[in-house]
């Protein structure tokens, strides 16, 4: 049973990574909490109660906002995604390698830089970096990032130490 849960749990990561790609991100956090709760159960990691209760909270929140935003997103458009996706990844990467504790740091600096580099290609070019519109842009397009990207990487880390 154990290696049941483990292969579920590993396939529900990836699955969140991969729906970080997509427009629909708040989607993305709920398999990645689900991964890490069957990897708990299945006694590979072992995870913190306050850190189930945290991050099941910030999962429920994420899935309340984008839910009940008027079209669910700010935008559809994929290219942002990718930016703010593949870098809050490698800043969770890059938090792991310097100190484990600073993850979610790096994750935030990872969205942060994403955003950033979407808003200065030709498509980005409305968000104005000194602008209100950006900072709006960056909470409600890397919330649901910050959150999933976080889970893996807690998931992750279990595995390491």
């Amino acid at each position: 049973m154990q290696y049941i849960l483990l292969v579920l749990g590993i396939l529900a990561l990836a699955c969140a990574v991969a729906l970080l790609f997509y427009p629909r991100w708040v989607a993305a956090a709920v398999p990645a909490y689900a991964g890490m709760l069957l990897l708990h159960w299945s006694y590979f990691i072992s995870v913190p109660l306050s850190t189930f209760l945290f991050w099941g909270v910030a999962t429920i929140i994420v899935w309340g906002l984008v839910r009940m935003s008027p079209q669910g997103e700010i935008d559809g458009n994929r290219a942002s995604n990718i930016y703010i996706g593949a870098s809050a990844i490698a800043g969770g990467l890059l938090g792991m390698v310097v100190d484990a504790r600073i993850l979610v740091l790096g994750v935030i600096l990872g969205a942060f830089v994403g955003t950033l580099a979407y808003s200065r290609t030709p498509a980005g070019r409305w968000l104005g970096v000194a602008s209100s519109t950006f900072l709006k842009y960056f909470c409600a397009k890397s919330l649901p990032v910050v959150v999933a990207v976080a889970i893996i990487g807690i998931a992750i880390e279990g595995f390491i130490l």
